[in-house]
């Protein structure tokens, strides 16, 4: 925790703040410490109860994902008060660990929208990478009907879900660009040169010309 403060930079975390990340900690300065540490999941499970976000975010970075129940995973995703360290739980743990699948279905169903988020971002991860036995056409209809209206995090999760599915599945391409089109969602998010916009429509476009271009 001493070496936590000791990173800590109030100019990092008025950005962080933005974003509703309450630490001032360089994320790369927080990588190398967690690479200095390797595995030990039983510091990481003492940093998580901590309830401090530099050191729940080094948590996600030096646990087993493996050594984590179920039951275990759902209390620590509730618990996981900012956007960064759900980010990262649901990235570098959950993914990771057996009950991934498990978990994605019960969280899509919860009624807890930011729950419900890693329900999605679990689903984008399945739509790139194991797209068997998902109804995508079904996936299209949900978001049709209920991303425009959708919390922040869980129209973030939507929309990246609505953007893969495009990406990765040509059949389905004119239908998800349509329904980007349509509603409209993120169109004008600011993007910093360089970066491709999270607007569905230009998202997809752009990741499907670079395929075609390797």
């Amino acid at each position: 925790m001493a070496e936590l403060a000791a990173l800590e930079d109030p100019k990092a975390r008025k950005v962080n703040e933005k974003h509703g990340d309450d630490h001032g900690v360089n994320l790369g300065k927080l990588r190398a410490l967690a690479k200095r540490l390797k595995p030990q999941q039983e510091l990481a499970r003492r940093l998580w109860e901590t309830d401090d976000t530099a050191a729940k975010l080094l948590a996600t970075l030096i646990c087993r994902p493996k050594a984590f129940e179920r039951d275990e995973l759902d209390a620590m995703l509730r618990e996981a008060r900012t956007p960064k360290v759900h980010d990262w739980l649901v990235n570098y743990v959950v993914k990771k660990s057996a009950h991934a699948e498990e978990l994605r279905l019960a969280w899509f169903a919860d009624s807890d929208p930011v729950v419900a988020s890693a329900g999605w971002a679990l689903t984008t991860e399945r739509v790139t990478k194991k797209p068997e036995g998902l109804d995508l056409a079904e996936l299209l209809d949900v978001i049709e009907a209920e991303m425009k209206d959708a919390p922040d995090r869980l129209q973030w999760a939507m929309n990246s879900c609505l953007a893969q599915i495009g990406i990765s599945h040509a059949e389905h391409r004119a239908r998800a660009l349509d329904i980007g089109e349509r509603l409209e969602v993120l169109k004008d998010y600011p993007t910093p040169p360089n970066c491709t916009s999270p607007f569905a429509p230009i998202w997809i476009t752009e990741m499907v010309r670079r395929q075609h271009d390797e």
